[in-house]
């Protein structure tokens, strides 16, 4: 790998022990880029971080942020890097704004404006009328963006976030979703963002690498992975006393491809019919043979999976492939 990076990763392996925790896994991160991990719990995402922090060495292949190496630049890279792990090491005991002074000595900062900066992070994240409380009467969206104002303190480019929204009220999610993507799209800071919720990762992520013990086995921006599922896929909404005529009629302009019957949008009296191998240029034909045979036709629109359905999908081919007869225990 050459280029200018943020985060380059090549051939990268880390064992405990017998376990691989992470195997084999190589993958570039662009300056400016916001980057998705996915998996299942165990899958690598955690490991893959602390690697990239320098809070665990490779067992084989390399690392590098910004040219250099989080083991043997330790200090460097740190001074790049802004870590928000899943414990935030808040000090509960303590008020916003001496939490941000300790961390700011901590980080080595100047004494000179830091009082001025420390304001304006606690006004950036609407914590200024709560400086001076204690952090053990916040809600846990309050700690999470206090959490989040530390780790940007020192105006790290490359931000490293682990299950930020885990735990948070749906409105606490919403303000800690957009403060994310503030952070990309006006500072255009580098971020890795470690989550299980894939709405989150569909809204914020230019790109998501999705892990299994270990292995990337899928990678790609929401919409390419979206496309590859249910290219040429279409969606006709019917009344429900309709719904086997257009099953039939979809059938014989869908050909081959698999008709599926899946919840609507909410209406009682319609069905949603999805078929996976209808081509763009038979959509007017196949509507006008639906309006010839009186069918109430509510809506005919291009099916486009959610990022939690290719995330399904892949993760059930897998399965199956792995629970197939020539792959049981004891076969070949």
């Amino acid at each position: 790998m050459t280029g200018g990076g943020a985060i380059e990763i090549e051939a990268l392996h880390r064992s405990f022990g017998d376990v691989r925790a992470i195997n084999g896994v190589s993958l570039r991160i662009r300056a400016g880029e916001v980057v998705g991990l996915l998996g299942h719990n165990g899958a690598g995402k955690t490991t893959l971080v602390r690697l990239v922090a320098g809070l665990l060495s490779p067992t084989a292949g390399r690392v590098r942020v910004r040219g250099l190496d989080p083991v043997a630049d330790g200090v460097a890279v740190r001074r790049l890097l802004g870590v928000l792990p899943t414990a935030s090491f808040l000090d509960q005991r303590l008020s916003a704004r001496r939490n941000l002074e300790l961390a700011a000595e901590l980080f080595g900062l100047p004494r000179a404006g830091l009082p001025d900066r420390i304001r304006r992070a606690l006004r950036e994240f609407d914590l200024a009328e709560r400086a001076e409380d204690r952090v053990e009467g916040f809600s846990a969206g309050m700690r999470q963006r206090l959490a989040l104002a530390r780790v940007l303190l020192p105006g790290p480019e490359i931000l490293l976030l682990d299950e930020p929204s885990a735990q948070l009220d749906p409105l606490a999610v919403r303000m800690v979703r957009q403060l994310i993507g503030q952070l990309s799209r006006d500072a255009g800071r580098t971020i890795v963002l470690c989550t299980h919720d894939l709405a989150e990762a569909q809204h914020l992520c230019d790109r998501v690498v999705v892990l299994d013990h270990g292995r990337v086995v899928e990678e790609g921006a929401p919409a390419e992975l979206a496309a590859r599922l249910a290219a040429g896929a279409v969606e006709v909404e019917v009344a429900r006393a309709d719904g086997p005529v257009a099953r039939e009629l979809l059938g014989r302009h869908a050909g081959a491809g698999p008709i599926r019957q899946v919840d609507g949008p909410g209406w009682a009296d319609t069905v949603v019919l999805r078929n996976s191998s209808i081509g763009r240029s038979q959509l007017p034909g196949l509507v006008r043979a639906l309006a010839d045979a009186g069918v109430a036709v509510y809506g005919v629109r291009p099916y486009e999976p959610s990022l939690e359905e290719v995330y399904v999908a892949l993760y059930t081919a897998r399965e199956q492939v792995a629970t197939a007869p020539n792959h049981a225990v004891g076969q070949p």
